[in-house]
This record gives C-alpha cells, sequence and structure tokens, in this order.
C-alpha cells in the first residue's frame, strides 16, 4: 500500500526534494515523443552535444542534448540552422532543477517532404489572390530614396549600393540590417520590410542576399512574411540571388531580380543611357521642327508669289473692270427695256387712240345730244325744233331740229333760223 503524502501547507510544506520528485516521475509518463524543428544552437562538448530546438511557425525554443552514445548514429553533418525530425524524452534533473529532452534519434527533414509542404503553400496562397499580376505594381522610372534589406557587411549589400551607384550617382539608400537566415530571419526581415514601407520618402524597397542552399532560403517563404509583403503599399523587390530554388517572396514581390546587381540595374536607371536618350529626343525634335520650319516657309513663298499677294492692285483692277462691264451691261440692257417699252406704250397708245370718241371725232363724226344729255341715236328722237348739242372735233355748237328728213332731200336754206348751225342731223350709219 502506497502511503500518499498529504498536500502541501504552511503548516506542513513539502521538502524541496519531494517536489522535484513529483515533477521528475510526472513529466517521465510523457515518454519519448518524435518533433519537428530547426536546431539554433549546437555545441560538441566531451562528445555530447547540447544544443536548442526552435519551432517552425511560433515562438517557442527547447533545450536538447545527445550523449556520445546516441551522437555516433545520428547524421554526422547536422549543424545550427538544419531542420530536423527528433525522438526526445523531457528528462528533469533533480539535482540542477533543470529540464531538458533527451535526444534518442535525429534525423534531416526529407527535402520531399519540405517541397510539399511549401507547394501546398504556394497553392493556398496562389488561390487567395496573393501572386497575381493585377496585384503587382510598377516601379517608379527614378526612385528617389530606395530602402534596402540586407544582411550587415553582405556583399548582396555592397553590390547594390556599388551598382546602382554607378548607374545613378545621386540616388539614396535608407538601409535596414536584418538576419537572412536562422531563427531570427523571418522577424527580422518582416519588420525591416515593414518599417520601409511606413516610411513615406522609400519609393521602392528592395529584399537582397547572395544566394544560398534550399534550407537557407526557406526563411523567404514563411507564410507571415510573403503575407506582410502582400500587405506592402510600396513596391516591393526580391533579390535572393538563386536560380535554381524560387522561395514565395519572388512570387508575391512586383519584381523578382536574379541577382542583388540585376536588382540595382532594374531599379535605378542607367544616367549615360537616359543622357544618351535624351540626346537622341532632342536631336529628333530638332530634325523635325527644321523640317516643319523649312516646309512652312516654302509655303509662305508659294502663297506670296501668286499674283493676288505679288501685286495687289491686279485684283482690284481685274474687279474694277468687272464692274464697268456690270454697269455697262446693266445700262444697255435697261435702255433695252425702256425702248420696248417705250413702243409698247406707242402702240397701247394709238390702239387707245384709235379706238376712242376723240379719235373718231378728229375723224369728222360729231356727237349729238338730246337736251336730256342722252346721245341721239334716231331721227325719231329728235322732233322738230328739239334743241340739240353737237359736239365736234374742235368744240361743241348748238343746234335745233328740223325734223327727220329723207334721204337724197335737199339741203335745208340758209335762210333757216339757224344759220349759224347744221339744220339737219346727218348720224353715221
Amino acid at each position: 500500500m502506497t502511503i500518499v503524502p498529504p498536500p502541501p501547507t504552511a503548516e506542513s510544506p513539502w521538502p524541496v526534494g519531494l517536489l522535484a520528485s513529483k515533477v521528475r516521475d510526472w513529466i517521465d509518463r510523457l515518454g519519448t515523443a518524435w518533433v519537428e524543428g530547426e536546431i539554433t544552437q549546437w555545441n560538441v562538448s566531451g562528445g555530447n552535444v547540447y544544443g536548442k530546438l526552435r519551432d517552425l511557425e511560433h515562438d517557442a525554443t527547447v533545450s536538447f542534448s545527445i550523449w556520445s552514445s546516441v551522437k555516433s548514429r545520428v547524421p554526422a553533418d547536422l549543424k545550427q540552422g538544419d531542420r530536423v525530425i527528433a525522438a526526445v524524452k523531457p528528462n528533469y534533473w533533480v539535482k540542477g532543477g533543470s529540464l531538458t529532452m533527451q535526444v534518442f534519434d535525429m534525423r534531416h527533414v526529407g527535402l520531399g517532404d519540405l517541397l510539399e509542404r511549401l507547394e501546398r503553400l504556394r497553392r493556398q496562397l496562389t488561390a487567395e489572390g496573393l501572386f497575381s499580376p493585377e496585384r503587382k505594381r510598377a516601379l517608379p522610372f527614378l526612385p528617389g530614396c530606395i530602402g534596402l534589406v540586407t544582411g550587415k557587411d553582405s556583399d548582396a549589400e555592397k553590390d547594390v549600393l556599388r551598382n546602382a551607384q554607378l548607374r545613378w550617382p545621386s540616388v539614396s539608400f535608407r538601409v535596414v540590417h536584418a538576419a537572412v537566415q536562422g531563427d531570427r530571419m523571418v522577424g527580422e526581415v518582416t519588420a525591416a520590410i515593414q518599417r520601409l514601407d511606413a516610411d513615406d520618402e522609400v519609393d521602392v524597397i528592395i529584399v537582397a542576399r547572395g544566394g544560398g542552399d534550399f534550407q537557407n532560403l526557406l526563411g523567404f517563404s514563411d507564410e507571415g512574411l510573403v503575407r506582410a509583403v502582400s500587405a506592402c503599399t510600396t513596391p516591393v523587390v526580391s533579390a535572393i540571388g538563386h536560380e535554381a530554388d524560387r522561395p514565395l517572396l519572388d512570387d508575391v514581390a512586383d519584381l523578382r531580380a536574379s541577382t542583388p546587381t540585376d536588382a540595382a540595374k532594374r531599379v535605378v536607371p542607367d544616367v549615360t543611357e537616359e543622357l544618351s536618350r535624351v540626346q537622341q529626343a532632342r536631336t529628333r525634335i530638332g530634325v523635325r521642327l527644321t523640317s516643319l520650319v523649312a516646309t512652312e516657309i516654302d509655303r509662305l513663298e508659294q502663297i506670296r508669289s501668286r499674283p493676288v499677294l505679288a501685286s495687289p492692285q491686279t485684283l482690284v483692277d481685274v474687279r474694277a473692270d468687272e464692274v464697268v462691264r456690270a454697269v455697262a451691261r446693266g445700262e444697255e440692257l435697261v435702255g433695252r427695256a425702256v425702248e420696248r417699252a417705250h413702243t409698247r406704250v406707242s402702240e397701247l397708245t394709238a390702239q387707245l387712240r384709235a379706238l376712242s370718241p376723240q379719235g373718231t371725232l378728229r375723224r369728222g363724226y360729231a356727237i349729238v345730244q338730246l337736251p336730256s344729255g342722252g346721245v341721239l341715236r334716231s331721227p325719231a328722237e329728235a322732233p322738230a325744233e328739239t334743241r340739240l348739242l353737237v359736239t365736234t372735233d374742235g368744240g361743241a355748237v348748238g343746234a335745233v331740229s328740223t325734223g327727220a328728213s329723207s334721204p337724197g332731200s335737199d339741203a335745208p336754206d340758209e335762210s333757216s333760223p339757224v344759220a349759224s348751225a347744221t339744220t339737219s342731223v346727218s348720224t353715221p350709219r
């Protein structure tokens, strides 16, 4: 029968050894477990290995130890920065009060497994649209300030700065140093990118590293880093300096450069080439303007050589002659029209006169009117002693009717009472 000690109290506390043994016993019950992580520390002492293993996604680290008896069974090329899987058993050291993981087996993570995980993440981010060409931002033609994220005193930094300044001497940089491999790499690179993106003076960001093997470049495929680059408002250029492998940073960046040198050439224009282009453009503009001016001069000369401009009076003279001819023609036409009208009036006048009573009177006829004013139309209308008014061409005279007379009778006697007038009436048949 096991005697269970009572719970510790202030009056009856446990000894430290009892607490330590209970912790050891409880940890021993956990057994052995396979874990995956990245080696962040690897120290060999007396044939044993003492190191640390970091979680790949979360901020968690544990210490481990590999005894010399086990070390001979693990790969000899294990080192800091390797991604591994290990069979570990938690071990609480009662005497020192420390917890460590005793390693019984450790292996490299298979390259196939890493590639498969990377490909799954690539498909996921592609489905979310993070790699869509529509999200790519155009780089400025001539950035005023370039942000550079790279390792301190690295060849990548020197290549970018040297080539950029050779191409455009006045270019300015804002360099933020960060670890480009190891357990601090993802956090420091992400923070550096976010810091430069928040700087209003930075027009483009270059992330540069001088190449490396596949495992050293895995940090540039970290999901958190990729999403941070996707959220940037400033264009980002990936210049990891590799060709065989393609981290996810290359896909999410607005531009992928094969090397840091290539990044400097693609971000900064060449001042010599630009000056040459400016000179070529000025030459083309000069030739074009000269040709245009010469063409316009020729056109002006042609216009000035025309008679209307060479001798402006000619146009006035021509128009004056046309006016004179038009006036003469008008006078001629008006004269003819007046003449025809005058002839027509004469003809109408003659016809009118021929048909008018006055014309009849001029031919020797007379109009005899009764006292009532009516025209005498029949001898019976004027019996004897009827006073008549006889109108001739020369005027009117009074007369007295002597009555009707038969045709062929003798003329009246001149001693008739009306000696100054016709004594008989003659009417035209």
